[in-house]
């Protein structure tokens, strides 16, 4: 039998024997009402008691010891009534607790319920239906018009579109190219394609979505754990203003009072709703959150550190600037260029060949190609002599004519890679590729700062005089550059010897760092799986601002979470003092806690909206 449904039974029989007790009189049978209650409160009390002693074996004990005493003292002290009332309200709490619950887990369980069962796998010119566990990398799927994809793959047809936002959270559907990276979980939005899986199922972005969720729903919180010792503290507490009230008033029935007040404790209701609550408001958000330790953590860091490459910047080589001579337009020069770098190796090339096809232009193969390694390429494309490279190869000694000077200037100032381009031995062009920063990195900087961060830096790779000008266009207080992958855990050591930091990066050699960090933080949208994996939060859509929007989806759950608790114990350590001193009798003490109890719940599910961040959605 479920929790839910346990504590629904034992709360119809606590209502029941309340009522019987209740409607005797009526008939004349005074003396079997307080047989009644006890009958009534009875099943409670061994529930709560087989429930505690389990805990205890289990090493763990809360305040739920309170609702037993008070339970256990009202039948013992001729005050059945109220260990009914305390036994009903118990249960009733325990129901709403359930309920709540629920309610915050809704978006992940859909999450975990929509996982794709079924794949058409190409077999002997036809497509057959497996179940996604037969699915291996490398077999060529058939997706139908609004079918979620199975694993992850890569697009075999020329186009597709893709509702992604069960995943990522972008409610607008996406088009993706032949070769383009899909993931499983998404939705074809437009009419069938195929592509072929890159991972099995177990291994695709949709299976680790949902072991996080089940993290997520498991997991307990540092803060939770801080509410147990809460509850140590509060049971002796009790017990002590439960004796006092009896020594000094000579009235067992005022101790009695002052533990039904006291029981359930906010402590155990307020922290797993709230923390459960923004697991789930950020998981809306398309952030994954692996349980409510990664969420506190992450509303205690002070300090961010950025990988850059991939993260604060695109993470692959952009045009930058061009100059041309004269009389020799962009778009030749490109088109000519891009032409000769189909049949390069270099990192640029690839780029290159990318811009030309995005612009629409139609590239000629290449003849008599000679690669220089490192330096650059040499072909005729088009009857022309065009030769591709870095200027000790295109121009030797030769002195730059007066159109390039102003583009070559731009080169160290965008720490931007310069290809010099010579048609039939003259200078015909200046290409300028570099890392541009992301368009949305500018304002997450600064939305970490507004929500409190005091020191963003960032630690990189790469050289030092690129990494500065990010860092200085960035306004970032400090820039760690040439570390390798140990170079970056000393670094992310250092930051959190100060104050508590995350580490937000996407590549494998972040892996190490995003594990040594306090919180770390995975751009996993184009990301690599083992920074995924050694993260503690994972953003699903590509955009660096979110990691400022986790921040603080985390910090308003926990700011409830406390919230919660701190109202729920002022209220019932207020209701304590008026019980000990003869105002508030037990029956109506076990109502006024129950509507406590009530208060902070409601609080807690506020989690569940997050703060109102638009100014930080990417």
């Amino acid at each position: 039998m479920s929790e839910f449904r346990l504590h629904a039974l034992f709360f119809v029989v606590a209502a029941l024997g309340l009522a019987a007790g209740l409607l005797v009189p009526l008939a004349g049978a005074d003396w079997l009402a307080n047989p009644l209650f006890s009958a009534a409160a009875l099943p409670v009390i061994l529930l709560l008691a087989w429930s505690m002693l389990r805990d205890f074996l289990a090493g763990r004990m809360g305040v739920d010891a309170i609702a037993l005493v008070a339970m256990a003292a009202g039948v013992a002290l001729g005050e059945p009534l109220a260990a009914t009332v305390v036994a009903i309200m118990y249960t009733g709490g325990n129901i709403l607790e359930d309920f709540a619950r629920g309610r915050a887990e809704r978006d992940l369980k859909a999450l975990r319920d929509r996982t794709p069962r079924i794949a058409h796998r190409a077999e002997g010119g036809n497509f057959v239906d497996i179940s996604v566990e037969e699915v291996r990398p490398g077999d060529l799927l058939l997706v139908r018009a609004g079918e979620l994809l199975p694993v992850d793959g890569a697009l075999a047809d020329p186009l597709a579109e893709i509702d992604e936002s069960a995943v990522t959270g972008e409610p607008i559907a996406v088009q993706r190219a032949a070769g383009e990276s899909l993931r499983s979980g998404t939705v074809n939005a437009g009419e069938a394609f195929r592509y072929h899986a890159t991972a099995a199922a177990a291994d695709s972005t949709y299976a680790g979505i949902v072991r996080m969720v089940e993290a997520a729903r498991t997991a307990k919180a540092p803060f939770m754990r801080l509410a147990d010792r809460f509850a140590l503290l509060l049971l002796p507490v009790t017990l002590i203003i439960a004796g006092l009230a009896w020594f000094f008033s000579g009235d067992p029935v005022r101790a009695l009072a002052v533990l039904v007040v006291a029981t359930p404790c906010p402590l155990i209701l307020a922290a797993p709703v709230a923390f459960i609550g923004g697991v789930s408001r950020a998981a809306r958000a398309g952030v994954l959150m692996k349980g409510g330790a990664a969420l506190e953590a992450l509303s205690d860091v002070k300090t961010a550190v950025f990988d850059k490459t991939g993260t604060l910047t695109e993470g692959g080589a952009r045009l930058a600037a061009i100059a041309t001579r004269p009389n020799l337009g962009e778009d030749d020069a490109l088109r000519l260029l891009a032409s000769l770098e189909q049949a390069s190796h270099h990192v640029l090339a690839a780029a290159l060949v990318d811009l030309a096809h995005a612009r629409g232009f139609t590239l000629t193969a290449p003849q008599t190609v000679k690669e220089y390694r490192g330096s650059g390429v040499e072909g005729v494309v088009e009857g022309q002599f065009v030769k591709a490279g870095s200027r000790a190869l295109v121009m030797a000694e030769n002195a730059l004519p007066d159109w390039a000077h102003e583009t070559v200037a731009k080169a160290e100032a965008l720490s931007a890679l310069s290809v010099f381009v010579a048609i039939d031995g003259d200078l015909a062009a200046v290409v300028l590729m570099a890392d541009a920063i992301r368009a949305d990195a500018p304002q997450a900087v600064a939305a970490l700062r507004a929500i409190g961060l005091t020191r963003i830096i960032m630690v990189t790779g790469d050289d030092a005089v690129t990494a500065r000008q990010v860092a200085a266009t960035l306004k970032l207080d400090g820039v760690e550059a040439e570390r390798d992958p140990a170079g970056k855990v000393e670094a992310i050591k250092a930051e959190e010897a100060r104050q508590p930091t995350m580490m937000v990066g996407d590549g494998v050699n972040d892996a190490p760092a995003l594990a040594a960090a306090r919180v770390g933080v995975a751009m996993g949208a184009r990301g690599a799986t083992a920074s995924s994996e050694a993260a503690d939060v994972v953003i699903l859509v590509d955009h660096v601002g979110r990691v400022a929007e986790a921040v603080a989806i985390a910090r308003h759950a926990r700011a409830i979470a406390m919230q919660s608790i701190m109202a729920g114990l002022a209220l019932s350590g207020l209701a304590m003092v008026f019980a000990a001193f003869g105002y508030i009798p037990p029956v109506t003490g076990a109502l006024l806690q129950e509507v406590i109890d009530v208060a902070v719940i409601i609080n807690a599910l506020r989690a569940l909206k997050g703060p109102s961040l638009p100014e930080i959605r990417g």
